[in-house]
């Protein structure tokens, strides 16, 4: 086969993953132009397999592991990737400015995960989330395009927000795994014991614990929706895409009195269709006014 051929299954191999494992995601990133779609392809590609590693692996394996793909980014930045991933990944990375920073704080985020089950106070949340989100915040931005110092602080915001929605939509899944990322102090503020989360009861208290929760991811995708007109004008109806599939999340958690419990809340098919058709016809598309026009 020759170079470019294997590029292009590279690639493929990449949209494949994002499209199995990015649900969500992926409604935005096929409305991308093929080179920004491509790019981001790749980058969701590698950020996957290493976040893999951590639920995947047996305990004595995963930090060699996660030492390895560091290596193997190291590798991708000088041109002599060894993996499929990391041979598209080379290429996005010869054709967009995405700082191998952020690749190596994704890849410290999960190291995280190995040591760091529980969280004393949102601020300690929050140094997770620079590393696990707002990495990929800044990979995106690299390949999209954006418009003043601005657009990083929104991204930041947007990338919070999907993170904070995916721990509260994730509740029961983490617990099995023996890890809390609601904050320590807020449990206690609520009168949440581990027990009650351990449980798995839907009490008062557990309610105005989520309720609480719910408002505050809610003001971080209000405050982000400024973004929009911050990025090139060929990927904001991407990101509009994914900022109303993830903001409708969130609403369905409230909607379904916070049973976070059990299958895991998402949207239908359908419902990610309307938006996609509601993003077309819009003159200005916005996550929140979507959302409201939705169906509960």
């Amino acid at each position: 086969m020759s170079a470019v051929s294997d590029l292009r299954e590279a690639y493929a191999a990449c949209r494949r993953v994002a499209h199995r494992y990015g649900a969500n995601f992926s409604v935005g990133f096929r409305f991308l132009p093929r080179g920004k779609r491509d790019a981001v392809y790749a980058s969701y590609a590698f950020c996957r397999f290493v976040d893999d590693v951590v639920d995947e692996t047996p305990g004595a394996d995963v930090r060699e592991r996660i030492d390895e793909w560091e290596k193997e980014l190291e590798r991708c930045y000088a041109g002599t990737p060894t993996r499929p991933v990391t041979f598209a990944l080379a290429d996005t990375v010869s054709r967009y400015p995405i700082p191998q920073s952020s690749f190596a704080g994704l890849i410290e985020g999960c190291r995280m995960d190995l040591v760091k089950r529980r969280y004393a106070d949102f601020e300690e949340l929050m140094v997770y989330s620079e590393l696990v989100a707002t990495t990929i915040s800044t990979m995106s931005l690299a390949i999209f395009g954006y418009r003043g110092e601005a657009a990083v602080a929104r991204g930041r915001d947007l990338a919070t927000a999907f993170q904070l929605t995916n721990i509260l939509r994730d509740v029961g899944e983490d617990l099995d795994k023996d890890r809390i990322y609601l904050p320590q102090d807020e449990l206690s503020r609520f009168e949440v014991s581990e027990e009650d989360l351990k449980a798995k009861r839907l009490t008062r208290e557990f309610s105005e614990l989520m309720r609480f929760q719910v408002q505050r991811v809610r003001d971080y995708y209000h405050r982000a929706e400024p973004l929009l007109s911050m990025i090139a004008a060929d990927t904001r109806r991407c990101t509009c895409l994914m900022g109303s599939v993830y903001y409708r999340v969130l609403e369905r958690i409230e909607a379904t009195g916070y049973r976070v419990y059990g299958r895991r809340i998402g949207l239908s098919f359908g419902e990610k269709v309307g938006l996609v058709a509601r993003t077309y016809l819009e003159k200005s598309p916005s996550w929140v006014n979507m959302s409201r026009r939705s169906p509960a």
